[in-house]
């Protein structure tokens, strides 16, 4: 197929674009910027921001399906922002599709979709959306998400795939935000780390990208349908950490530990006095994060196993062992 990928110089996006060059497929990248490794690869490239409809149409030309990844993320920014670039320029991909008559749209959403700030233990499709969101990103994706799965008909099949806290080489993301806070060989987290979440691979990842689009087709099994996307061996926190600065750093870091009763108090008030002084960057500690650090969140990928063939390796040693520090190349997809 002519795949597009949104976002194909991002993290995710560019792995995608690897993954489906090496399954056979012609791949065409959709990004604000070009990049040189894409050319290399032999990816058609085309510029334009998800907030231009004219240029997400072009992109999409001639194209048999699109895959979108695309997305501002983060914990911290303008509402407005997220609203135009994440579901505004999911429209724009949807219409896109439907102009050129392109069959399949496999769109990559975040479980923070359904996250309040309670636990998720074993969560699975069934559950609702949040009816409160701690952060404008996870609201902003709950409707690009809602956008794509009510396209889904006889003439543009969709899915949808929710894979959480993607981790790997070159990693922008995740484990950067890790590094932020690690002074000396110490850490300091909110909760005791005895909470039990969920992580993807990002080769993981893009495998179970490439199985939903070849294996979505209008009425399918997967049309009209999210996935939770994750390894399927959920660990505690101080666990995942453990595993992931060690890998990075070559060392051990010392996990210390904040009680969770102060944690949602200091996000508050964090971002009331960075929305006071009008502070861009992201304040070290937000109420989404506080939340996210001191609940358990891992999810049932049954549905996935079963509809899309997903069989992700569980094992960390080798993903982890010689985890190089993450490059700041691709962070803007």
């Amino acid at each position: 197929m002519k795949v597009l990928v949104t976002g194909g110089t991002g993290f995710l996006g560019r792995a995608i674009c690897r993954q489906l060059l090496g399954a056979g497929h012609d791949v065409r990248s959709l990004s604000r910027r070009r990049e040189p490794s894409l050319a290399v690869l032999g990816v058609e490239q085309h510029t334009a921001d998800l907030r231009d409809a004219a240029g997400v149409r072009a992109a999409a030309a001639h194209c048999d399906a699109v895959v979108h990844c695309a997305a501002k993320v983060g914990c911290w920014g303008a509402a407005r922002e997220f609203r135009d670039i994440n579901v505004l320029g999911t429209r724009h991909v949807v219409d896109a599709c439907r102009a050129h008559r392109v069959p399949r749209l496999v769109h990559t959403s975040s479980p923070s979709v359904v996250f309040d700030g309670n636990d998720i233990e074993g969560g699975d499709e069934s559950l609702p959306y949040a009816r409160r969101h701690l952060s404008p990103y996870s609201r902003s994706k709950q409707l690009a998400e809602q956008i794509v799965l009510a396209a889904d008909g006889a003439d543009l099949a969709t899915t949808v795939l929710r894979p959480h806290l993607i981790w790997g080489p070159g990693d922008p993301h995740l484990v950067p935000a890790l590094l932020r806070h690690v002074h000396g060989a110490t850490i300091t987290i909110p909760g005791d780390g005895e909470n039990r979440i969920d992580t993807v691979h990002v080769t993981d990842a893009t495998v179970a990208h490439t199985l939903a689009l070849e294996r979505l087709t209008p009425a399918g099994a997967t049309a009209g349908r999210p996935y939770f996307i994750t390894q399927g061996a959920p660990r505690t926190l101080n666990e995942t950490l453990t595993a992931l600065l060690t890998g990075v750093l070559g060392r051990p870091v010392r996990i210390r530990h904040l009680p969770r009763r102060c944690a949602e108090p200091l996000g508050v008030g964090a971002e009331f006095l960075y929305r006071l002084m009008r502070m861009q960057r992201e304040p070290p500690l937000t109420r989404f994060v506080a939340a996210e650090l001191t609940t358990s969140h891992w999810f049932d990928i049954s549905a996935a196993r079963r509809d899309l063939a997903y069989a992700p390796d569980p094992d960390w040693g080798a993903k982890v062992t010689g985890l190089a520090p993450p490059s700041t190349e691709g962070r803007r997809g």
